[in-house]
């Protein structure tokens, strides 16, 4: 889903990984305030998503290289377990949005016997 910053979506580095208890989202996206940045979580699949403004771009520029994206971005995950969303936290530094899930707890369910 990457492509070019000329009015097209375009999907940011993420890294996820598993520390057992929880499992970690990080998002290089930098240049952005926390306000442009939004995240949604739908069922076990992560969603982040805004819109990166090229301030340059306000002024007619002539490139010699070009390699950040700008404009719209967006970049899914599929969590591979249930978590606890109330439980979520997100913080953003230095252009890395870190997205905290806890694991959900296994509910075990007891077995009665049937009585006759």
């Amino acid at each position: 889903m990457n492509v070019n910053h000329q009015g097209k979506v375009w999907r940011p580095p993420t890294d996820v990984y598993d520390t057992g208890d929880e499992i970690i989202v990080r998002v290089e996206i930098a240049g952005m305030g926390e306000s442009e940045l939004h995240i949604e979580l739908i069922r076990r699949t992560l969603i982040v998503s805004g819109h990166r403004v090229d301030h340059a771009g306000k002024t007619r520029l002539t490139y010699q290289q070009m390699e950040i994206l700008y404009g719209e971005f967006r970049t899914e995950v599929r969590l591979p377990w249930s978590v606890n969303a109330s439980a979520v936290e997100a913080t953003y530094d230095s252009g890395l949005l870190t997205i905290v899930l806890p694991k959900a707890s296994t509910l075990h369910v007891p077995i009665s016997e049937a009585t006759d």
